[in-house]
């Protein structure tokens, strides 16, 4: 089980990198729970909105290891936005349910993207 949810997290943050979101889409669950320092976002819809913003800021995700366990998958990353920014330095611990990301817990040192957090998580 835990190889096909690794297998699902890496297309997840695949379909991130390319900023495709109607295969984001297909990665999570109705009820998804997105959890980072700066937002919580809940259901299926806001997430996806929440990625919207994110895919638009970013300009690369790049995987530097990955776990998994029974329901959970680990991965650390580097995400590189546009200056001055830079890379941001993040792992998240991905939580499956029937098969689907039931929830989505981001880790990362949210002071340089603080005052971008409007733009990442815009209300529509």
């Amino acid at each position: 089980m835990s190889d096909k949810n690794l297998n699902a997290a890496l297309a997840y943050y695949q379909a991130m990198n390319d900023k495709n979101l109607d295969e984001v889409a297909k990665y999570l669950h109705p009820e998804v729970t997105l959890l980072s320092p700066l937002a919580e976002v809940l259901g299926k819809e806001a997430a996806l909105q929440a990625a919207k913003g994110f895919c638009a800021f970013m300009k690369k995700i790049t995987i530097r290891a990955q776990f998994s366990a029974q329901d959970q998958v680990m991965l650390a990353f580097d995400i590189d936005f546009p200056a001055p920014i830079g890379v941001v330095r993040s792992a998240v611990l991905m939580s499956f349910k029937d098969d689907l990301i039931y929830c989505n817990e981001m880790f990362y040192d949210p002071r340089a993207l603080e005052s971008n957090k409007g733009q990442i998580f815009r209300q529509n």
